[in-house]
């Protein structure tokens, strides 16, 4: 099967792309600006499917919109009528084509003209109405105020919100990918009136979306983890992390060291509790305490350990050796006191979970010698 995406390096056409290859459609036929004029015929001679994401949102002129959004759709058209090619279209548009500016109007155009070209030729066609899409490879200081924020945020730039009220209707690229390959395969979503649409879509308020970008940021400093449950959150979250410089994609760090080793907490949240690495010296023992809500989970990675456990009304010890050459979980039960001692001769790396965060004034943690 052969493919043509046009606006194949935009915003969505890259990612469409890459994820086509992913899915092993390989025979991919790419048009862009820069693309030589004679080979819209070559390739919609070629086409068993195409991709119509070509388009302008942001022109010098005010005539450019017709000229990019119903020009070039009527060029691919005749093309693909003069080779007798009435193979299925897709077509990207904008909730704006329902609104009366320059933009919607020109992208209206673009709607009727394919409907019509349906009609003419019975070739499937399908029409989306992307609302605002978001995700990684958007460019910013361009159309999105999701790619700007984030851009600026992570640049620690300032960013304009002018009303924090303003409700955005959101589409993900990674969902919109996903429909428009659907379509590809023959299960594409459409309503009665013909339109096609992407199913998954988020509504929220500007200003929600700017305390969250700034909320990543400051992430790092507290080392907490967003909201991953909330699905929004999840995929901003995932755009943010797109827009980093290439040099600060890493961050320090607070190491607590000292002659026994060092401990370092990575990763805190709200509800599942907090990650740290604790690394111990030969012959070093920590711990020796028991919690009475507080459980922990220890994964050595590195080097080898005892894992000693006393209930704290009994005299019976429990022992668990364990080594970072058989990866395994020791949970820490409530009610036992408990310690990790070093075996080997080399620095013992442990991973550690605790189900809260440590609260200083509650530390819910009493020393008893194993």
């Amino acid at each position: 099967m052969k493919i043509l995406v046009t606006g194949a390096r935009g915003f969505i056409g890259k990612n469409l792309i890459a994820e086509l290859r992913n899915r092993n459609y390989q025979d991919i036929l790419e048009y862009d600006l820069d693309t030589k004029e004679e080979l819209i015929d070559t390739y919609c001679c070629e086409a068993d499917f195409v991709f119509h994401l070509a388009g302008v949102n942001r022109p010098k002129e005010q005539n450019e919109f017709m000229n990019g959004n119903f020009g070039f759709t009527s060029v691919l058209l005749d093309a693909l009528k003069r080779n007798n090619n009435s193979c299925p279209i897709m077509l990207s548009s904008s909730t704006q084509a329902a609104l009366n500016n320059l933009y919607g109007e020109s992208k209206k155009a673009g709607e009727e003209l394919l409907f019509n070209y349906s009609k003419e030729t019975s070739a499937e066609v399908f029409v989306y109405r992307f609302p605002n899409v978001f995700g990684k490879w958007c460019r910013p200081n361009y159309n999105s105020a999701i790619a700007t924020f984030c851009h600026n945020i992570a640049n620690d730039l300032p960013i304009q919100v002018n009303d924090q009220e303003v409700i955005l209707n959101l589409v993900y690229i990674d969902d919109v990918v996903n429909e428009l390959i659907n379509a590809l395969e023959g299960k594409a979503n459409k309503k009665d009136d013909g339109y096609s649409y992407v199913a998954t879509v988020h509504t929220v308020k500007l200003g929600e979306i700017a305390n969250l970008i700034n909320s990543f940021r400051a992430s790092r400093e507290e080392r907490s983890i967003p909201d991953m449950s909330n699905p929004f959150v999840k995929k901003l979250y995932s755009t943010y992390l797109s827009y980093l410089p290439t040099d600060k994609f890493s961050y320090p760090l607070k190491m607590n060291v000292d002659n026994r080793g060092s401990f370092t907490e990575i990763i805190r949240t709200s509800d599942r509790g907090q990650v740290s690495v604790n690394i111990s010296k030969p012959g070093i023992t920590k711990g020796n305490h028991w919690h009475n809500t507080k459980n922990e989970k220890f994964v050595v990675v590195s080097g080898k350990a005892l894992i000693q456990f006393r209930k704290v009304d009994s005299d019976e010890v429990i022992y668990y050796h364990v080594s970072g050459d058989k990866i395994e979980v020791v949970d820490i039960p409530v009610g036992y006191t408990h310690n990790i001692i070093n075996e080997g001769d080399t620095d013992l790396v442990t991973i550690m979970w605790v189900n809260e965060v440590f609260d200083p004034e509650k530390p819910d943690t009493y020393y008893l010698e194993v």
